[in-house]
């Protein structure tokens, strides 16, 4: 997304909770290791929690790696490495170029050497973790035919199995026609729509998608109340994951409004105001 706990994919309404919101790393626990490397996600886990967010993109040559930005410029040392391949999109690179670059220097020295992963060295490891995954398709105008490729790569590592699929994984985007085709070819998996549609179209999100996940200057108690009124597509409550919460402030507005989860690159920070 732009800008721990455990619980079923497709849990209870706001209304009756039990306990806490859920709490899911933005990017890892990405306020303290360069989001989403396999060092955030195991940070992560270090710190207790059970559910990380990630971000899917697709190189030159097909490959799915793990980065937020569709340029690798801001998080790796790209620029330095192959100066002249403006504006480093990571269509524009093979998986094995960008296997080379380092994408943890920039967040401190500590971090120098970590590497953007593979989707599949991504899952092994939080798979490895005990973790679970909140797996946001970026960009998927970019690459078409991104939501095959990715199931296919799921698959590939055992997460479409039942255990996997029944409560480890989610699938979103802020695309509905990308959430749409990942439901057509999976309706198994529990999806998510990253946005805030307006409460008259959220039945229609709802034929499709299990989580309406909204940024959270963007929520109202009434809107998360809309949201919970509805069914979706498994036929349980739709739930309220919203992002990005980074402060105890705002981690108590929206679990004053009752949503189901709170998305950070703070997690620590949020489940200590949510408790």
């Amino acid at each position: 997304m732009s800008p721990t706990g455990s619980a079923t994919a497709a849990g209870a309404p706001a209304a009756v909770r039990d306990g806490d919101p859920l709490v899911i790393a933005h990017r890892g626990a990405s306020a303290y290791a360069p989001e989403n490397t396999l060092a955030a996600i195991d940070l992560a886990r270090d710190m207790g929690f059970t559910w990380v967010e990630n971000d899917v993109q697709r190189t030159k040559d097909g490959e799915l790696v793990v980065l937020h930005d569709d340029s690798l410029a801001r998080t790796t040392d790209v620029e330095q490495r192959f100066p002249g391949r403006a504006p480093w999109k990571v269509a524009d690179f093979t998986a094995a170029e960008i296997a080379t670059l380092d994408a943890g220097g920039w967040f401190g020295d500590k971090w120098a050497g970590a590497r953007v992963p593979t989707l599949e060295q991504y899952l092994n490891r939080v798979d490895r973790n005990h973790q679970k995954l909140l797996l946001e398709i970026k960009k998927p105008e970019l690459y078409p035919g991104i939501e095959r490729d990715t199931l296919r790569v799921l698959g590939e590592e055992g997460w479409l199995d039942r255990r996997h699929v029944a409560g480890r994984l989610v699938i979103q985007s802020f695309s509905a026609a990308t959430v749409k085709a990942v439901h057509q070819r999976r309706p198994d998996i529990t999806t998510g729509f990253l946005g805030t549609p307006a409460v008259g179209d959220l039945p229609s999100y709802a034929a499709f998608t299990d989580q309406i996940n909204p940024a959270h200057t963007t929520l109202t108690a009434d809107y998360v109340a809309a949201v919970h009124r509805l069914k979706g597509a498994h036929g349980k409550p739709l739930r309220v994951n919203t992002w990005t919460v980074n402060d105890a402030v705002g981690a108590v507005r929206a679990d004053g409004f009752g949503v189901d989860g709170i998305i950070t690159n703070n997690p620590d920070v949020v489940r200590e105001a949510v408790r």
